[in-house]
């Protein structure tokens, strides 16, 4: 991705958690772009290393190094902080001694109700928040990467896929609601897989393999979902598990889901006849499709 011309630099240097993908670097040039001087942090053996060239400042940490984080942004004098990019929570059950956990981390963790997403991040947010750092939307700085509703390639859904579109939309909110995951696959309006810690990813495989060619992922937000946090994203990767594990419906919540490198995205799907469609929330339009 190539950067567009930066504007005036902003006073107060904006702060960048960067989990994996590619969510972190367009957030970069995005913000860069508006004015940020933009000082991230990214995680040993999880953030994109091209992050590198796309930021004014980046240190590089583990995932427990918590402490660090904070002592790098109030010495950069940031005050406004954006979270972009997956960190998988199979991160936190794996080698714990990897993570190097410091003390700051391990009193936010042992402080948490359970170890779902949003009460990790708010638990995150919470200790930003002692150092009078505040949270940003990814939307703040990348609202083009969202699409209106419609079908965005050259490919529509038949009839049968928009029934499985309707009949998926409310069980993926559901799941949303319990903070499982943002996708389920379905087919002949039957629940194939549900995404759980493994990612949206894996979830498309095992729905792929359990369906009979032609079945649906349908990728949602949360009913209350929180703007700062874990918006649904979609890109290259998410396609290609597609395409080879036979999913030949992608449909993501319009207005609210990140669409990564949409014309690559778009090429793929239409070249192995996936279609990409964007539905309006039929909880304020009263329909889905």
């Amino acid at each position: 991705m190539v950067a567009a011309q930066q504007s005036k630099p902003s006073s107060s240097p904006l702060g960048l958690i960067a989990g994996d993908g590619q969510l972190p670097i367009a957030v970069a040039h995005a913000a860069r772009a508006a004015g940020h001087e933009v000082c991230a942090i990214g995680y040993h053996g999880i953030t994109d290393p091209a992050l590198g060239v796309a930021v004014d400042r980046i240190d590089w940490l583990h995932l427990g190094e918590f402490e660090a984080l904070l002592e790098r942004f109030v010495r950069s004098e940031v005050n406004q902080v954006v979270l972009a990019g997956k960190v998988s929570k199979q991160h936190l059950y794996g080698d714990v001694a990897s993570l190097r956990p410091d003390a700051r981390a391990l009193d936010v963790i042992s402080r948490l109700k359970d170890r779902r997403d949003d009460s990790l991040l708010d638990a995150i947010a919470g200790a930003l928040g002692e150092e009078g750092i505040g949270l940003r939307s990814q939307l703040d700085f990348c609202g083009e990467l969202v699409s209106a509703p419609g079908v965005l390639g050259a490919v529509e859904p038949t009839p049968a896929q928009w029934e499985d579109i309707r009949f998926g939309w409310p069980i993926a909110r559901a799941m949303g609601g319990l903070d499982i995951g943002q996708s389920v696959v379905v087919e002949s309006r039957a629940v194939l897989a549900v995404e759980a810690i493994e990612g949206t990813d894996e979830a498309i495989r095992r729905g792929g393999a359990l369906g009979s060619g032609e079945p649906t992922l349908i990728k949602v937000s949360k009913p209350d979902q929180d703007p700062r946090f874990d918006l649904p994203t979609v890109g290259q990767g998410t396609l290609e598990a597609m395409c080879e594990s036979g999913v030949r419906v992608l449909a993501i919540e319009a207005h609210c889901t990140i669409i990564l490198e949409r014309e690559l995205l778009l090429r793929i799907a239409d070249a192995n006849g996936v279609a990409v469609v964007a539905v309006a929330d039929p909880d304020r339009s009263g329909t889905v499709g």
